[in-house]
C-alpha cells in the first residue's frame, strides 16, 4: 500500500526564521510560503533530492499546529506523509484493519493539490500519519 516517503512535516513556532536557518545556513532551497486555511496551516517545502521537508505555522484560529506548539514551544517534527496509489482504496483497508482516520474519513485537498488523509497518531506509535494520493 505504501509508496515512497513524500515529505517529513515539522511544526515551527516562526515560519519566516525557519526559512532563513534553511536556506541561507543549511543552503537549502526552499518554496515560497503557501496558505492553506482548510488545514489551518502556512508551509514552505525544503527540497532535500530524495524527498521533501515541510515547514508548518499555524494559520487562523483553532490551527491544530497552534495545539501542538503549545506543547512543544521550539516546534518539532509534526507528522510523516507516505504516498498511495489509490487513498480512498487505502482507506478502506486501513480503516477495516481498525485504523482511525482524522476528520470525517473523506480526504481534502492538500498543499501538492492531491487529496490527503491523516490516520491517528496512536494507531502508529504515536506518529500522526498523512497519505498523499500519488
Amino acid at each position: 500500500m505504501l509508496g515512497r516517503l513524500n515529505h517529513v512535516a515539522l511544526a515551527v513556532p516562526d515560519l519566516a526564521a525557519a526559512v532563513v536557518a534553511y536556506r541561507n545556513t543549511l543552503g537549502a532551497e526552499v518554496t515560497e510560503p503557501q496558505a492553506l486555511p482548510e488545514h489551518g496551516v502556512t508551509v514552505v517545502f525544503v527540497n532535500v533530492g530524495n524527498t521533501k521537508i515541510e515547514l508548518l505555522e499555524p494559520l487562523g484560529e483553532g490551527s491544530p499546529i497552534a495545539a501542538f506548539l503549545e506543547k512543544n514551544p521550539s516546534g518539532g517534527m509534526h507528522h510523516l506523509c507516505y504516498e498511495v496509489d489509490d487513498i480512498l482504496a487505502a482507506r478502506d483497508q486501513l480503516k477495516a484493519a481498525g485504523a482511525r482516520v482524522l476528520g470525517d474519513g473523506n480526504p481534502k485537498t492538500g498543499a501538492h493539490g492531491k487529496p490527503v488523509l491523516f490516520l491517528h497518531p496512536k494507531d502508529f506509535f504515536g506518529t500522526l500519519i498523512e497519505l498523499e494520493q500519488s
